[in-house]
């Protein structure tokens, strides 16, 4: 019978042992789990990221302008892009009696272009000269040149190139034998020439620039308002009053742009004084994502802290930039590139720094140490939590940029696990 109880005592006491091995190890699970998503959740990695310093303001261009007009009789057709660079005596447009004599020379001068291309691919010199081999490797090349032109959004070199990749890829067609010549497209050519030059008329008008200068299609009116010589004088309400507008008059056929410097003024808050004359900056505008070296060259009290006329000047020519009065600008002061770091993180400890020893002067207890509160983080390192020093090169809103040191150990370096929250100056 005792030997009975005595079993039963001992299976008692194996379950509850057992029962309590499981609960123990439930126990140890679960802590582990909640500890893993609290570290993932109160962490953050250490990154690298970009970011610029600029302030936005309304632009005003102003320019040296002159309008160009003519009779108004009849329909303009432009040979001169805007922003296209004028020589003395370069034709901008001709004026011819109606828009089906523009069709007409338009076609006349697409026909010639490939008239010209293919004489170029049948001239006896170009096909003696041409070996496969090297022509193939020269395909591969233009080909290689036309996506870069295409990159830098260079459109003048860009079209060069495709006509010379034609060039190329049919004189290999020839001289492999894929097509014996090009006679007969150069016959059908030669025929339509013909009968297009047999239903043109000679331009009404021809309007021509005389002097160097830069070229816009249309004109809004503030052509005489804003110039250089009066921005001196020019007030936050003219500023305020001048809209991106363009004028309606038949006769206006564009206007030219002297000299290589434009300016831009804006209105802009300047109270902290974070820009100065003579700074050199960077413009960035709405319609692209093109970057223009530019200088500050007045900032005028107006009144009002809060409201100063900047004054910007610029050098740089193209479409884009001539193609509004009015602008949003972006006024990029620099670029900086450093590991994010959020404001929520960062603390003060007290860290020990040994100066670099003087050659030949023997190191003392004042020198050997140094003990300076430094601006950090807390990194977790495996299980144990250290003290890394960063180093400020970008505020932003909610983060800083630190400027990446990979060769010191103290300061903060990629991919260190930032602790976002739970940590005292003191590591705890």
């Amino acid at each position: 019978m005792r030997s009975t109880t005595n079993r039963s005592e001992s299976s008692f006491i194996v379950k509850m042992l057992r029962n309590l091995v499981l609960i123990l190890l439930l126990i140890v699970f679960i802590s582990i789990v909640y500890n893993f998503r609290n570290r993932e959740s109160s962490t953050n990695v250490a990154l690298l990221a970009e970011a610029s310093a600029s302030r936005s303001m309304r632009g005003v261009f102003i320019r040296d302008e002159q309008v160009l007009t003519y009779s108004g009789s009849g329909a303009l057709s432009y040979a001169v892009a805007d922003g296209g660079k004028l020589g003395n005596g370069t034709v901008i447009a001709n004026v011819y009696p109606n828009d089906e004599q523009i069709g007409i020379y338009r076609e006349i001068e697409s026909l010639t272009k490939q008239l010209d291309i293919l004489k170029k691919i049948q001239n006896p010199g170009t096909l003696q000269a041409a070996q496969p081999s090297v022509l193939s490797d020269s395909i591969s090349e233009c080909y290689r040149s036309l996506i870069y032109d295409r990159d830098m959004k260079d459109y003048t070199a860009l079209r060069s190139e495709m006509e010379e990749l034609l060039v190329e890829m049919s004189t290999y067609q020839i001289i492999t034998n894929e097509v014996a010549n090009f006679d007969q497209q150069i016959s059908d050519i030669n025929t339509q020439l013909a009968q297009l030059s047999a239903k043109a008329v000679s331009p009404t008008e021809v309007k021509t620039s005389d002097r160097p200068a830069y070229f816009v299609s249309y004109a809004d009116g503030y052509e005489e308002e804003l110039t250089p010589d009066k921005l001196d004088s020019i007030t936050v309400d003219e500023l305020r009053r001048i809209t991106d507008e363009r004028l309606e008059d038949d006769k206006i056929v564009g206007k030219l742009i002297e000299g290589y410097g434009w300016y831009l003024a804006g209105i802009m808050d300047n109270s902290r004084k974070e820009f100065a004359v003579g700074e050199e900056l960077k413009l960035r505008f709405d319609n692209g994502a093109d970057l223009y070296d530019a200088v500050i060259t007045d900032i005028r009290d107006s009144g009002d802290p809060k409201e100063s006329i900047f004054i910007i000047s610029c050098s740089e020519f193209n479409y884009d930039l001539v193609q509004h009065r009015v602008e949003n600008v972006e006024l990029v002061k620099g670029s900086y590139r450093g590991l994010k770091v959020p404001r929520e993180a960062i603390r003060f400890a007290d860290v020990t720094e040994t100066p670099e020893p003087v050659e030949g002067q023997e190191p003392t207890e004042a020198t050997t140490a140094n003990t300076v509160s430094c601006k950090g983080v807390y990194i977790l390192k495996g299980e144990q939590v250290e003290f890394k020093k960063i180093d400020v090169i970008y505020e932003g809103s909610d983060y800083v940029l630190s400027k990446l040191h990979e060769n010191d150990p103290d300061y903060l370096t990629l991919y260190d696990d930032i602790i976002l929250e739970g940590v005292d100056s003191n590591g705890q």
